[in-house]
């Protein structure tokens, strides 16, 4: 048993690779890219010690090449997802009781695998199977992944280090013990760090997790299995289980040992899940921890002092990198109409700047979305864009699928604050501009902006509003505080970094847990107060008995 207050290695930010042409790392990940190309990976499930292959297989296609197999994976019955909690369960009680800096050390060094000899890897499965630009790749299935590790070890140092105050006589001190049972980690498409994050934060506490990785992110969650297998995390603590969506869910919720779920998906998923967890609450042996990020709408607001090209490159970034399917990425945008001529030229000289293609073509700023049901839900809002009077396509509106799932970024102008891509998720390259009239304004005027932004959708996630009036910035901070969880003053709303922006949002964007920060990790702990006293009283009677 480990002895001594120990001090875990500070936590700094994984730099970021630039991957300009003629750099050692853009040559590596080409030749990673191709590797994996042509690999015809095979994906079991993890389950225990097991690698378990179903025979039940479906192809991982690459979104911007969707005829073109690179692997198969394998899909659970039942029955799997059962013997992957027995064996979650069998494992939390050696993974409970092993010493903090015993996980720590792991999953420090499966930061330092995927930093290292793992990041291309890690890298050209995510822009193969998930159709991302080396950029986006990077700072995401590199340095995020990376970060989420590095800083929730961190964080768990200063959780174990919170202990309250102690009396005379009286030792007082609090444990951070694991939840009594598994936690259920559901990830999505987008983000491989994420996928990494959800399982292995809960881990990370002395929890066990039993993992469902989006079906289109099958081949990063591969890599991701690799590496923590080579960093020692022990059998059975995260099982990766593949399949049916709603048969997982309800076998992980009909367990009286489920104890906690760690999701990121949609909203109206999250919503079902909550409602099958109450109806289940009389099994359970504990009420489970219910944390969530959910979706979308997010908004940029730019008031008359706004810097056009500054408003113009947050819309251009903000709405369009990674194809805008990030939970952050703009999609409705409000600007004041003495500036709109300006934004307008700047962003349609952005879009139309724009290549698209492959990821393996690095000057490619723009790749596929994600699957054919996105690429169709997008084609009927451009559509239906193109037939509204009270809506005008300005740039973009194009898209072909004979291929890959190619959505070209779309810019739609709207008369009608509320038209419906200025209130639905579309989680794609398509964002929405209302205009509105700023003559003879003033702070009245300005909070009426706000006031419809903040009201227009259900979402609260992220927001930024560009401004060069502080009196304005600090009136929209107030006025928009429930608006976003993440709010962004002069610059676009994407791109939270861990350990510096914290991120998550609330209404129907989620629980706001904030991953990335002890908020996060607080969720999956369950503190233990042991009071001692050294010398017990012997007499029952108070001083206030005396006569």
């Amino acid at each position: 048993m480990g002895k001594g207050f120990f001090h875990v290695p500070e936590a700094v930010n994984e730099p970021v690779k630039s991957y300009a042409p003629g750099t050692p790392e853009r040559e590596e990940v080409l030749l990673t890219y191709k590797d994996l190309w042509n690999a015809n990976t095979e994906v079991p499930l993890y389950i225990g010690s097991e690698q378990v292959k179903t025979g039940d297989t479906r192809t991982i296609n690459p979104p911007h090449d969707h005829q073109h197999v690179v692997g198969t994976y394998h899909i659970a019955k039942k029955k799997h997802v059962e013997k992957a909690i027995s064996e979650a369960l069998e494992a939390r009680k050696s993974w409970s009781k092993l010493e903090w800096e015993q996980r720590a050390a792991i999953f420090l060094k499966a930061a330092d695998l995927i930093a290292g000899p793992y990041r291309q890897k890690m890298n050209a499965a995510t822009m193969i199977g998930q159709s991302k630009n080396i950029y986006q790749a990077e700072i995401d299935a590199a340095c995020e992944i990376c970060d989420f590790l590095r800083f929730n070890v961190e964080y768990m140092a200063q959780i174990y280090n919170e202990q309250p105050e102690s009396s005379e006589g009286v030792w007082n001190r609090v444990e951070y013990r694991p939840l009594e049972g598994f936690v259920y980690a559901i990830t999505p498409f987008n983000f491989t760090a994420i996928a990494g994050n959800l399982p292995s934060s809960a881990a990370l506490m002395g929890n066990v997790a039993v993992w469902k990785p989006s079906d289109s992110q099958m081949l990063s969650a591969q890599i991701i299995m690799e590496v923590f297998r080579e960093a020692g995390l022990p059998d059975g603590v995260i099982n990766m289980v593949n399949g049916d969506p709603e048969m997982v869910t309800d076998t992980v919720l009909a367990s009286p040992d489920f104890a906690g779920i760690h999701f990121t998906g949609s909203t109206d998923v999250f919503k079902g899940i909550w409602s099958k967890i109450g109806s289940n609450i009389q099994k359970y042996k504990t009420y489970p921890r219910i944390v969530g990020e959910t979706g979308g709408k997010d908004f940029i607001l730019a008031h008359p002092t706004a810097n056009p090209k500054q408003v113009a490159t947050a819309i251009s970034r903000g709405a369009f990198e990674y194809q805008g399917q990030k939970c952050s990425a703009a999609s409705r945008v409000y600007l004041p109409k003495s500036l709109w001529s300006q934004i307008k030229d700047f962003v349609v000289q952005d879009v139309k700047s724009f290549k698209m293609g492959t990821p393996e073509d690095m000057t490619n700023f723009v790749n596929a979305v994600i699957h054919e049901g996105s690429f169709n839900k997008l084609a009927s809002y451009i559509d239906k864009a193109k037939k509204d009077k009270n809506a005008e396509i300005i740039v973009g509106g194009n898209y072909d699928k004979s291929k890959g799932y190619f959505i070209e970024p779309t810019v739609i102008l709207t008369t009608d604050p509320h038209y419906t891509t200025m209130e639905t998720e579309l989680f794609g390259p398509v964002v929405t501009i209302y205009v509105y009239d700023d003559k003879n304004f003033d702070a009245q005027k300005w909070a009426d902006i706000c006031e419809l932004v903040d009201n227009t959708s259900i979402y609260a996630l992220t927001g930024a509003i560009l401004s060069g009036d502080r009196y304005a910035a600090a009136q929209a901070t107030d006025l928009l505080q429930n608006a976003a969880g993440n709010f962004y003053i002069n610059d676009k709303p994407t791109g939270a970094v861990v350990g510096q922006q914290p991120f998550g949002g609330a209404r129907a964007s989620g629980t706001n847990d904030k991953a990335g920060s002890k908020m996060n990790l607080m969720r999956w702990v369950s503190a233990r107060l042991i009071k001692e006293t050294f010398v017990p009283a012997t007499d029952y009677r108070y001083p206030f008995l005396g006569e």
